[in-house]
C-alpha cells in the first residue's frame, strides 16, 4: 500500500498530457546535451559545466540559466575568473562564485563539482543532469509531494530526513509507474507549471 504522499506524486503524474510526460522524460537529458555542447564550444570538462549549469540555477529561470551559464564560461575562458565574476547572471552572487571556483578546480570529475555545489538541491540537480540516480528535491517537489501549492517561502525548511522522506516516496512512485525517480520529479515538475502557472 502506497502512503498518502505516493499517491500525491502518482496524482499530479496522472494529470500530465502525453506532451509533459515526453517533455518530462527528456528534460535532464536535454539539459546534459546543452552542457555537453557548451563544453565542447569552449574546451572545458562537460561535468565543470554540468556544474556551471547547476550553481546558476537557484531563482533562474531554466532559458536564462542556460544563457548564463554559457556566458559566464565564455567570459571566464576568454579572461579568467575576474572576467567571469563581472559577467552579469540572474541567481545570486554566491552562486556566480560557485560557478567560477567550478570553473577554477581544472577538475573534471563530478565529485569535484557536487564538493564546490555544497548544497543538497544544487547536487541533486547536478546529478539528474549527470544522468546518475538521484531525484531533485526543492520547493515545487515538497508541494507536489504534499498535495497542495503553497508559496516557496512557505515551503518548511527541507531537512536531511525530511529530504531522505521525500526522496523514497519519489522512487516509489516513480518504480510504481515504471521510472526513473528524475524522470517523474521532472514530468511532475512540467505539469505542476501548466497546472498552477507557474513560470
Amino acid at each position: 500500500m502506497s502512503s498518502k504522499n505516493v499517491r500525491n506524486i502518482k496524482a499530479i503524474h496522472a494529470l500530465a498530457s502525453a506532451a509533459e510526460i515526453a517533455d518530462g522524460m527528456a528534460w535532464y537529458g536535454i539539459a546534459k546535451s546543452i552542457a555537453v555542447v557548451i563544453a565542447e564550444d569552449y574546451g572545458i570538462p562537460a561535468n565543470q559545466a554540468i556544474g556551471v549549469l547547476a550553481a546558476l540555477s537557484p531563482r533562474n529561470k531554466w532559458t536564462r540559466n542556460v544563457v548564463d551559464c554559457e556566458a559566464l564560461v565564455s567570459a571566464y575562458v576568454a579572461g579568467g575568473a575576474e572576467q567571469a565574476l563581472e559577467t552579469k547572471v540572474c541567481t545570486f552572487g554566491a552562486n556566480k562564485a560557485k560557478a567560477v571556483r567550478i570553473l577554477e578546480s581544472g577538475l573534471e570529475t563530478l565529485p569535484s563539482a557536487l564538493d564546490v555545489l555544497s548544497g543538497p538541491k544544487l547536487r541533486e540537480f547536478a546529478s539528474c543532469i549527470a544522468g546518475l540516480d538521484d531525484v531533485c528535491i526543492d520547493g515545487h517537489a515538497w508541494c507536489i509531494w504534499q498535495g497542495s501549492r503553497v508559496t516557496l517561502a512557505d515551503v518548511p525548511s527541507i531537512g536531511v530526513k525530511l529530504r531522505k522522506e521525500i526522496k523514497a516516496d519519489y522512487a516509489q512512485a516513480a518504480a510504481d509507474l515504471g521510472l526513473r525517480a528524475s524522470e517523474l520529479q521532472a514530468i511532475t515538475w512540467v505539469t505542476w507549471r501548466r497546472i498552477h502557472g507557474v513560470g
